[in-house]
């Protein structure tokens, strides 16, 4: 929305109620490394003061109806690139630095979590926890980012995504960065078109990481059409009964489209007045059942 001078943050206090009232008690906020540092050509106003204001504002809104936020960084780019799209892995150029601007932000608030790259895909596993030169340029590991986290004080939880769009944790608990607050979770994304999007995946590979580190799957969801819940009718209840959390994709009016990542709200819906999908009305009434 920033880079695009559409918008800053799409919340207000109708939409978080909304969000409580379906028994959830996190919220997932991407963000944009760009339009936070007001760096590479940002459009006046969308940038900086303005947009950290927005996201700090938005924080508040969702933690007056006691909610937790996860904060993303989603949105990247080396470079004097604008951040318009998703990267192989967070750059050395700018992703340290937005990370250590937006801990110092929230150090204080014990309701923030940090999630600290979307989707790594493309790279090898010593490139995800060191970094690497391998997409063209620079990129920052895990190792940094965590290390850029904690050089502020900030002491939260630290969410640390796998490879294959965060959907490979095989070698997590292998290379995973040091965290010297102890404070790291795993992440994992898990849709229908993932390679470990199955029971037998999960319990191989996932279950020996929740066994040593908390794990929330920051992003899951239907991938089918028309919007069934016949994936996450699976799977969360393997999260529930193996402790892990989950924010299911995505509380926005974007409805059913085949071949398209399904939301939670119909298109006759909006954010603060939502009318679930199929797939929407299923996780609804299963987060009910489980908070």
């Amino acid at each position: 929305m920033c880079v695009s001078a559409y918008g800053l943050v799409d919340g207000d206090a109708g939409q978080a109620a909304a969000i409580r009232s379906w028994h959830a008690n996190a919220v997932r906020i991407n963000l944009n490394e760009d339009c936070w540092l007001n760096i590479n050509g940002v459009p006046a106003g969308y940038g900086g003061a303005p947009y950290v204001n927005a996201v700090i504002n938005e924080v508040n809104i969702l933690h007056q109806q006691n909610l937790y936020v996860i904060l993303d960084l989603h949105w990247n780019a080396p470079g004097g690139t604008l951040a318009i799209g998703q990267l192989p892995m967070a750059d050395a150029d700018h992703s340290p630095t937005f990370w250590r601007s937006v801990a110092t932000t929230f150090k204080n608030d014990p309701a923030v979590v940090f999630d600290l790259y979307n989707e790594p895909y493309g790279i090898s596993w010593a490139c995800w926890r060191d970094g690497c030169g391998s997409p063209g340029w620079q990129t920052a590991g895990m190792q940094s980012l965590v290390n850029a986290v904690r050089s502020t004080g900030a002491t939260q939880p630290i969410m640390v995504g796998g490879l294959d769009w965060s959907n490979d944790l095989s070698q997590w608990l292998a290379y995973r960065p040091t965290d010297p607050s102890g404070q790291l979770v795993a992440s994992s994304h898990v849709y229908p078109d993932n390679a470990c999007n199955y029971a037998a995946c999960w319990d191989s590979v996932y279950a020996p990481i929740t066994a040593q580190f908390p794990m929330v799957t920051g992003e899951t969801g239907s991938q089918d059409f028309p919007c069934t819940a016949n994936f996450v009718a699976t799977y969360l209840p393997w999260a529930d009964a193996h402790g892990v959390s989950y924010t299911p994709w995505v509380w926005e009016p974007w409805g059913c489209s085949p071949g398209s990542f399904q939301a939670l709200i119909a298109t006759n819906g909006s954010s603060s007045n939502p009318i679930p999908t199929a797939y929407g009305a299923w996780v609804r009434a299963h987060l009910m059942a489980v908070n």
